[in-house]
């Protein structure tokens, strides 16, 4: 087991069987084939049921993990020179409950998102069911080309996340899926409203992250600019250093804060 599957905890056996004799009782079946799904995911235990729904089991020892990220994240975006805004839950359910709320709200507002089903508690878990989209890529499995081609998709879509007071807050090329040709957004962490600008600003700064290693920043940067005006453009440039700190993001930041400069030039 790796670092993820420590940190992330175990579902026992019995747990397991438990928990699909719940599902199946909900979708009145007599029973459902459950299956692992191997996804880059530190706070939930995520499976694919029935090749239909996509069920995310979220464990106390997951919340704890989620306020210990939330807390450390806070503390990068300070020093950053701004306050915190990513938040944290009370507990297991709550996370489900925030995951389908931010999913439903992106669906609303027009954006591509997986169809919310339901949330459950069962013993200590938390259980989010939501659309299962079969034969998804993630956005880092895409070629160059096809990450050229998209990127002002991307950023299209994140303005019009923005323009409706909504953030990300957790974006990465592994939250970002493409499911018969359509981009999707998936795990949208929780953003305190008091801090959406700085939010916004961030999410832009991580798509900057995801694209620039490899359309290049210069040409990454004209894509968030067809979208961003120049000053939005540069307000996530002070992100940028906190964004390369994260393991799942890994770009030069001294040579797109550079291209930024350029623009405002």
């Amino acid at each position: 087991m790796d670092l993820r599957g420590i940190v992330r905890g175990t579902v026992g056996w019995s747990q397991l069987e438990a928990i699909g004799a719940e599902l199946a009782r909900r979708a009145d079946r007599e029973q459902v084939r459950i299956t692992f799904l191997d996804a880059d995911n530190w706070l939930s235990t995520p499976l694919v049921v029935d090749e239909r729904w996509f069920v995310k089991l979220i464990s106390p020892q997951n919340a704890f993990v989620h306020a210990v990220i939330t807390g450390a994240r806070n503390a990068g975006v300070f020093s950053s020179g701004t306050a915190g805004f990513f938040g944290r839950f009370d507990g297991p359910v709550e996370m489900a409950r925030h995951e389908l709320e931010a999913t439903e709200e992106m669906r609303r507002i027009g954006l591509n998102a997986p169809e919310p089903v339901g949330v459950f508690e069962f013993d200590e878990f938390g259980v989010l069911v939501l659309e299962y989209l079969d034969d998804f890529r993630t956005f880092d499995d895409l070629s160059t080309a096809e990450k050229r081609r998209r990127a002002g998709e991307l950023f299209g879509a994140l303005r019009r996340m923005h323009d409706d007071e909504l953030a990300h807050g957790d974006l990465r090329a592994e939250n970002v899926l493409i499911a018969d040709d359509e981009l999707y957004f998936i795990d949208a962490t929780y953003v305190r409203e008091e801090g959406l600008a700085s939010a916004r600003s961030y999410d832009l700064a991580c798509a900057l992250a995801v694209l620039a290693p490899t359309i290049g920043a210069r040409d990454a940067i004209d894509a968030a600019a067809a979208r961003y005006s120049t000053e939005e453009v540069l307000a996530a440039r002070e992100f940028l250093d906190f964004v390369k700190l994260r393991p799942d993001h890994d770009f030069d930041a001294a040579l797109v804060k550079g291209e930024i400069e350029k623009i405002a030039d």
